[in-house]
């Protein structure tokens, strides 16, 4: 009955190598709502194992029939991120294993986020006073190059007077967001998906896009309203309260690390 348990070296290495591949796909999806894809698909597959191994026939051929339609519903569901992959492996040269393993960015360790925080702050300062309405996405584990899609691409190093010209109500670049990854401008006038959460009615598009995009994924957005000038602090789809503008380059600080 037991003999499923005897374990050979083969199988020690194919533990390791799917534990491995488990791994590399978390740290992928991490921040994004389709972790909980992958946890619910694991924790199915699983007992799907198991139940097969204790020769349970029909609950685990019901699961099996369940993770087999699962798998087209995955295609469907992954269809952008899997064509993006797909393209990358087959257009990258194998003659540099570094710049390929490099584009490989779930093999990578933790990401390091350079960001000069004092300065994004002190910007929305700025429009504060001037009403100037502003919406900033700051990337942190969640890869937003999708974004650029949605918008202009840019490659630009992060300043003040960058931003400024770019939220300035006469820009052609001002209507939209703004996405910034490690301290530098990746994209301008970038349509985000609204959230479908009630807000209250002081609340407009640049508040219910934010929310959206942190839902989503676990980007941070700073958003300038243009009736008041507030300055709102937004992640994991909710308000992040604070006290101050210190108070407030801290959190970020925080978050980033």
């Amino acid at each position: 009955m037991f003999q499923f348990l005897e374990f050979s070296f083969v199988d020690v290495l194919d533990i390791l190598l799917v534990a491995f591949l488990l791994f590399n796909v978390y740290k992928l999806l991490k921040g994004t709502v389709a972790i909980n894809i992958f946890i619910g698909i694991a924790i199915v597959f699983l007992i799907y194992k198991v139940t097969a191994a204790l020769h349970m026939e029909m609950f685990s051929s019901l699961l099996g029939n369940l993770i087999s339609g699962g798998a087209i519903a995955l295609i469907i569901i992954f269809h952008p991120e899997m064509r993006k992959f797909l393209l990358m492996l087959g257009s990258t040269s194998f003659k540099s294993k570094r710049n390929f393993i490099k584009q490989l960015k779930f093999l990578k360790a933790e990401i390091s986020i350079d960001l000069d925080v004092e300065v994004l702050v002190h910007t929305c300062e700025k429009f504060e006073t001037t009403k100037t309405g502003a919406l900033i996405v700051i990337e942190r584990n969640s890869n937003l190059d999708f974004l650029t899609e949605r918008g202009d691409a840019m490659n630009i190093q992060m300043n003040g007077p960058i931003l400024e010209s770019i939220f300035y109500k006469n820009s052609p670049l001002h209507d939209g967001a703004v996405v910034v990854k490690e301290n530098h401008i990746i994209a301008t006038r970038v349509v985000l998906p609204l959230s479908d959460s009630k807000l209250p009615s002081r609340f407009g598009l640049r508040h219910r896009a934010a929310i959206g995009i942190t839902e989503k994924t676990d980007a941070m957005c700073l958003v300038v309203s243009e009736e008041t000038g507030e300055i709102s602090f937004i992640i994991d789809g909710e308000f992040e309260l604070y006290n101050s503008y210190n108070e407030l380059q801290e959190k970020i600080r925080m978050y980033l690390s």
